[in-house]
């Protein structure tokens, strides 16, 4: 395993496994399986309603817990001081453990000024060991780290070979927050795994679509937290340290960027109100 340096000196494993879409009752099954064959960082979010299975995972699966790297998130209707404070309590209940290692905010709405100040706090108390943020375009990233304590130590955002997030990338390096993505395979979308450039760059590497496709956004130094429910698929996805691409490789997919999410935007006001009308 690869691991990127959090501008807090903490180490965060490059790749993780993400729980997004996976059921409480299946989580503990499928975070146990990650363990198993090596991952030791795991995504999950008070939105997703499967911190207990996560929690579950970590108390019984063997491993110290300060081999795992653990990331959880507040939600928008937690935002704010009081509520984002209480809301962190409970995600360290759920989740079994005295410390969260990384915490984010998931979404720019609500008061999440107020989200951040509980999270600092938390972090100065030493329960939290690194916060960021999810899904802050560059002006709010760039507005957040001119006017906090603690500059974000990540922001997770869609990425993936055909949204590959170049300008917010180029942002974040320039405040040191280091970039995560969410969906590196655009959950299969605009036919991901059939991809023609990604198939021939695979074949050369004796590798899948889907490794390539990790590989590329590893080289590029963002970090990625795969999801799948079969223990087959996290094999190969967590086996992309073996090999590298080279720079045609790398040009070829960064040539398929359409530099549009294939999910969302927080310009669309229905995807707000949709959004800020979710509660957990």
């Amino acid at each position: 395993m690869d691991y990127v340096m959090l501008n807090n000196g903490i180490k965060m494993p490059i790749l993780g496994y993400g729980v997004y879409q996976v059921s409480n009752e299946e989580c503990e099954r499928c975070v146990l399986d990650a363990i198993s064959v090596g991952y030791r960082s795991i995504d999950t979010a008070q939105a997703y309603g499967n911190e207990e299975g996560v929690g579950n995972a970590i108390a019984k699966c063997g491993v110290p817990r300060e081999e795992l790297f653990i990331t959880t998130k507040v939600w928008i209707s937690n935002g704010g001081y009081e509520k984002a404070k209480a809301s962190l309590k409970e995600s360290l209940r759920k989740l079994q453990t005295e410390y969260i290692d990384l915490v984010l905010i998931h979404q720019p709405f609500n008061d999440y000024y107020g989200s951040y100040r509980a999270m600092e706090e938390a972090y100065k108390e030493g329960w939290i060991r690194g916060i960021g943020v999810s899904n802050f375009y560059p002006d709010r990233m760039i507005d957040l780290c001119n006017f906090v304590e603690v500059v974000p130590a990540v922001n997770q955002v869609e990425t993936h070979v055909f949204q590959q997030q170049k300008t917010a990338h180029e942002y974040m390096e320039k405040y040191a927050v280091q970039h995560e993505s969410w969906g590196p395979f655009a959950e299969g979308r605009n036919d991901f795994f059939t991809n023609p450039v990604l198939i021939e760059i695979g074949q050369k590497h004796d590798k899948s679509a889907a490794q390539v496709a990790l590989r590329f956004l590893i080289q590029s130094n963002v970090v990625v937290i795969p999801k799948s429910s079969h223990k087959e698929r996290m094999i190969e996805n967590i086996n992309v340290f073996d090999f590298a691409l080279d720079e045609a490789d790398m040009t070829a997919i960064q040539a398929m960027d359409e530099n549009q999410s294939l999910f969302f935007s927080h310009y669309d006001p229905t995807t707000v109100e949709m959004m800020t009308g979710l509660r957990r």
